[in-house]
């Protein structure tokens, strides 16, 4: 499940990918009002957001936020991996946060650890060739369909 950071952190990107493709800047205080996101909490997320290379900032009159590199190379399965952490459900299946499994005595005998590392395969499959700006044209279509009818 994608917790309330990431969901925010997409938006925030989505915000920011519109912002950035006129050449203009996001401001944090303006994102947090467009996209109904507390200001204090925005700013530690973009500052994660900034950590992990996404977005990069510029102080001062007229600065904000802009992406750090193109909107349909930010891929959903790294965003989240940045936010949320792994994508797998159980850490026994995880790519890159791999545990041992705390319940059963031999992971190769576990009909669980199967099917959650289908579920991570198909979950990875998708989510790492789906772009921010993916997610912008899925809705941007959205409303195109919606201010037709």
């Amino acid at each position: 499940m994608l917790n309330k950071r990431t969901r925010y952190a997409i938006k925030a990107l989505m915000h920011i990918a519109r912002k950035s493709a006129g050449g203009g800047l996001a401001a944090a205080a303006t994102i947090a009002d467009a996209e109904q996101i507390s200001v204090k909490f925005l700013e530690a997320i973009l500052s994660d957001l900034k950590s992990a290379g996404f977005v990069i900032s510029k102080k001062g009159i007229g600065g904000g936020y802009q992406l750090n590199q193109q909107a349909n190379t930010l891929m959903l399965s790294d965003l989240i991996r940045a936010t949320n952490g792994p994508i797998a459900l159980v850490p026994c299946v995880s790519l890159n946060y791999y545990e041992p499994c705390d319940i059963c005595p031999d992971e190769s005998q576990c009909g669980l650890h199967d099917v959650m590392q289908q579920v991570r395969d198909a979950s990875l499959a998708i989510l790492s060739t789906t772009s921010i700006q993916d997610l912008i044209t899925r809705e941007d279509l959205r409303v195109k369909k919606k201010s037709k009818r």
